[in-house]
């Protein structure tokens, strides 16, 4: 069985139609579809914004299905001028960048618990959405960190303070939340984001645009990635 986890409905919207023989189950605050889904046995899940939700779902999905890994999905914010709207970003390591110990002399990001700035994402998930990604022809395919914070970032200045600190490509809510849950737990993980919005102070403007665009990019992914892992 495969874990699949978004922020937001219309992150998941397109994926929940698509699942055969759906089953909801509610967990505390967090409501679980499980299903067959092109293919192969999953559940998917809509955590709400921020780490906090993020991690308390990731958590519940891994401690009451049987899940092997675990993918964080749907639209980020641009974490550098060469990453555009509709480009699909897969995360090799996640950052939490409002994680600030410095005072105490640890570097940004630093998560004392486990010792960490980085999150790794799993390599092998990682190659597998690379190559489903690939697939979808029109879309620029990134692979690098993606940067994960309690705030919606909508200025130049937030995304080049980011990027310059840990070389972020996105800006997200969720991500490295995740990473984190899934760490703990042994279990491995993938963050797989589309681009919606330049980070850049236009948010307001890109975001309704282009954010069911970006979700039916990742859902493209995702169907090419459960097809290829069923056959």
């Amino acid at each position: 069985m495969v874990g699949l986890i978004g922020a937001m409905q219309l992150e998941m919207d397109q994926l929940m139609e698509s699942m055969e023989d759906r089953h909801e189950t509610r967990i505390g605050s967090d409501c679980f579809y499980s299903g067959r889904l092109y293919g192969r046995e999953a559940v998917l899940a809509v955590c709400g914004p921020g780490k906090v939700n993020a991690a308390l779902c990731a958590e519940r999905m891994m401690l009451h299905y049987p899940v092997e890994w675990l993918l964080n999905l749907g639209v980020a914010g641009s974490g550098q001028p060469g990453v555009g709207i509709g480009d699909m970003v897969i995360a090799t390591a996640a950052v939490q960048h409002d994680m600030d110990t410095t005072g105490l002399g640890d570097p940004p990001g630093f998560i004392s618990k486990i010792g960490l700035v980085e999150l790794p994402c799993d390599a092998a998930l990682r190659e597998k959405l690379r190559q489903a990604a690939e697939k979808l022809g029109d879309v620029r395919v990134h692979e690098g960190l993606i940067a994960t914070g309690d705030q919606f970032i909508h200025t130049a200045e937030a995304r080049e303070r980011i990027h310059r600190q840990f070389g972020a490509l996105a800006v997200e809510m969720e991500g490295a939340a995740v990473a984190h849950a899934c760490l703990t737990h042994g279990l491995p993980c993938g963050v797989l984001r589309s681009i919606s919005d330049e980070a850049n102070g236009q948010a307001d403007i890109d975001y309704p645009t282009f954010a069911r665009m970006a979700a039916a990019h990742t859902h493209r992914v995702i169907e090419i990635l459960l097809k290829e892992m069923a056959s």
